[in-house]
């Protein structure tokens, strides 16, 4: 948007800011300052000095790259879905036929060999429906990082075993040995069912793709050297096609337009939500709608290249992306093996020796069906895929999961100015008569008659106000553009000219609104009214700040702009602000803080914010462009609005307190439950079956479950 602005800027005319000395060397509107800001007259690519992998410090990230996806390889280990409902109907015909705990159940019944048939599918059982776990603990044991699926391969394992031998033990040995059947077939439904539920819970996320995916037609139009017009399916587009996009049509791939002129809404991609005029050599994005004119462009981004792509690719790596919290979680499932395995071994032993080898089994298993740390391992997934859900909705994309827990701990946030609390649009502040000659309502006239035809937004802002005053426009014979200085016209046999104040030379005493632009309105030499422009503050700005006063997050406004416009709007907001911050201040900014030992979060446009939003511990991008949204930012506000930065940090928090909560049950539970289970309240009659270490299981996970979904966001 900004590169297209300046340029519709500089074709029009150019202004300069009321008492700017800092930039004087550039010669224009106010609007033009708001341009330098957003870093539009330095070619040079600040992410690539700052912005790069090498300079992106962020605390967890080569832990991440550490560790990679390996402890997640269980989730692409077969559809749990599938499995689950084909599994069920073997599952439930065991639950028919086996007695639990050698005890027959009122629904369930037996008829002569019945044994052997639940023995035979429980062998189907437990190969197509163990496979999964017996494959993700083959991972685990490779990565030498045994937890849940060992654990649950452990359970089902030594169940099914035991039980085989026991109906071997009737028919050969002529003894009757209790089988565990029943606590197999129930703990294996039970495992696959909690997979299914979390797979389903990881992939809601999907919506946000899906939704990105919509946005890009079907068939596009390419033009043939012979100017014809072949269409085709998108996806057989190929880099330096030509295609044309007619009016209403949203754009089929990115590209750079060759010919034709346009306005283009990127709401839907960058949260810009004004359509942005762009004309030949300017580049579009896939999936943008094109406004009233045809457009030729040439593709430069198809498939896994185009912007669209890459922000889906976001999501699902931000599903994907462990956390500190998800390996503090392995960390403990690790733990949770080992002991799980200790303590069977001991209570074996210990059975064995006081009682019998059944007793000894029936101890052993039990230990082992209730150590299974399902509630742990949902523990994370679950409010990460809750939180990553709730986000994309509001329009949260979080590229990086330990921007959450950063963001929950964070001390001090720095704002952009232009685009992020203000709306980088220019309105009429005031406007004046100098003189009797004339009255407001004919100054607005003339200044709306000398503007007319241009697009130029301090143009439209005018052009604006006078409709709504109700005044008609002035109707001029000429009108051109002044360089340097503003714009001039002729009506009614007078010489008309709406310039800049320092255009118009000393002499003229007006008081200016702080951070304002003043422009003069002269009529054959004399100067009869004045217009005020300026910067307005976003609706929201005012609520972010109460909002992080609430949160104990300091406020800081870095700006690319002058004094005098940075103090007019800090002072409405009441926060500290430091003006005439260059890409290089404002990365300077974020280090002297993060030295201090204060966790920073970094608010700005992603354009000459790069290199400050890759250096904060937390780089948040509103509306941002492409390539630096990707490469800068840890989260991306698809909507300019200061209320989704208020929404990302209570996303933040209240992400940050379940994962603590479930954490604290799923860990707290097993370790817990296991000595129990192990038999070493025993002595005082308290003692656990399977089934019922099965039952709790699932009860913990159903709570770890519950307390996930509950995770909402109050605006």
């Amino acid at each position: 948007m900004e590169k297209n602005e300046n340029k519709h800027h500089n074709d029009h005319r150019e202004h300069t800011t009321h008492n700017n000395t800092d930039h004087s060397e550039h010669v224009g509107h106010a609007y033009h300052e708001n341009q330098i800001e957003e870093g539009i007259h330095d070619d040079s690519n600040p992410s690539e000095e700052y912005g790069s992998p090498a300079h992106h410090n962020h605390s967890g990230h080569d832990a991440h790259a550490e560790h990679g996806h390996g402890e997640h390889t269980h989730h692409h280990h077969g559809n749990f879905k599938e499995i689950f409902l084909k599994s069920l109907p073997i599952g439930i015909v065991i639950l028919l036929l086996s007695p639990m705990m050698d005890v027959s159940l009122p629904f369930q019944f037996s008829f002569p060999y019945s044994d052997i048939a639940v023995a035979v599918l429980a062998t189907i059982l437990l190969f197509y429906g163990g496979k999964p776990f017996y494959q993700g603990a083959i991972d685990e044991f490779r990565q030498k990082a045994p937890g849940m699926m060992a654990l649950i391969s452990l359970g089902i394992s030594v169940s099914y075993f035991y039980s085989i031998y026991a109906v071997a033990a009737r028919y050969v040995l002529g003894e009757h040995v209790m089988d565990f059947f029943f606590e197999f077939a129930s703990l294996l439904l039970i495992m696959l069912l909690g997979h299914w539920i979390e797979m389903k819970a990881v992939g809601e996320a999907g919506d946000a793709q899906q939704s990105l995916a919509e946005l890009m037609p079907k068939d596009a139009h390419v033009v043939l050297e012979d100017d014809s017009i072949d269409t085709r399916p998108v996806a057989e587009l190929k880099v330096g096609d030509i295609v044309r996009v007619q009016a209403g049509e949203n754009v089929p791939a990115d590209g750079i337009i060759t010919r034709g002129n346009s306005r283009i809404n990127e709401a839907l991609l960058t949260g810009e939500s004004k359509p942005v005029e762009k004309g030949a050599g300017d580049k579009v994005i896939g999936g943008s709608t094109n406004g009233e004119g045809v457009l030729y462009l040439e593709v430069e981004g198809t498939g896994e290249a185009s912007f669209i792509s890459q922000v889906q690719t976001l999501i699902s790596e931000a599903q994907n992306q462990p956390s500190r919290a998800e390996n503090t979680a392995q960390k403990v499932a690790g733990w949770l093996f080992y002991i799980a395995i200790a303590a069977a071994v001991i209570a074996f032993a210990v059975w064995l020796y006081i009682a019998d080898i059944q007793t000894a089994v029936l101890f052993t298993v039990t230990t082992l069906v209730i150590a299974c740390p399902h509630a742990l391992g949902l523990a994370i997934p679950l409010v990460i895929a809750r939180s990553t859900s709730l986000g994309a909705g509001r329009g949260l994309l979080v590229k990086d999961r330990e921007a959450l827990e950063l963001a929950n701990k964070a001390d001090v946030m720095i704002l952009d100015k232009t685009g992020t609390l203000t709306t980088g649009e220019f309105k009429v502040l005031s406007m004046e008569t100098l003189g009797e000659k004339y009255t407001e309502a004919e100054i607005a006239a003339f200044m709306a008659g000398i503007e007319g035809g241009s697009s130029h937004p301090i143009a439209q802002s005018i052009i604006h106000y006078a409709e709504k005053q109700g005044v008609q426009p002035v109707r001029f014979d000429s009108i051109e553009i002044v360089s340097g200085a503003g714009v001039q016209g002729s009506a009614d046999g007078r010489k008309y000219e709406l310039i800049s104040q320092k255009a118009f030379g000393e002499g003229l005493a007006v008081d200016v609104p702080k951070g304002a632009t003043l422009s003069i309105l002269v009529e054959d030499g004399e100067p009869i009214g004045t217009v005020a422009l300026g910067d307005e503050l976003k609706k929201a700005s005012k609520n972010l700040i109460e909002a992080l006063k609430q949160y104990n997050i300091q406020a800081i406004m870095a700006t690319g702009d002058n004094e005098t416009a940075a103090q007019g709007v800090a002072e409405e907001l009441g926060i500290e602000y430091k003006a005439n911050q260059s890409p290089q201040d404002k990365y300077d900014l974020v280090e002297l803080l993060k030295n201090q030992g204060k966790t920073v979060i970094m608010v700005g446009d992603g354009v000459n914010d790069a290199p400050s939003l890759a250096m904060a511990d937390v780089g948040v991008a509103v509306g941002a462009g492409t390539q630096v949204a990707i490469d800068s930012a840890d989260v991306i506000l698809t909507q300019s609005d200061p209320g989704d930065i208020a929404s990302f940090i209570e996303l933040a928090n209240k992400t940050t307190s379940k994962m603590k909560q479930n954490l604290v049950w799923g860990a707290g539970y097993n370790f817990i439950a296991i000595p129990v289970a192990a038999g070493v309240l025993a002595s005082i009659g308290i003692t656990l079956a399977p089934a019922v270490g099965a039952v709790l299981m699932s009860v913990s996970t159903v709570i770890v479950a519950i307390n996930a979904m509950t995770l909402r966001l109050k605006h």
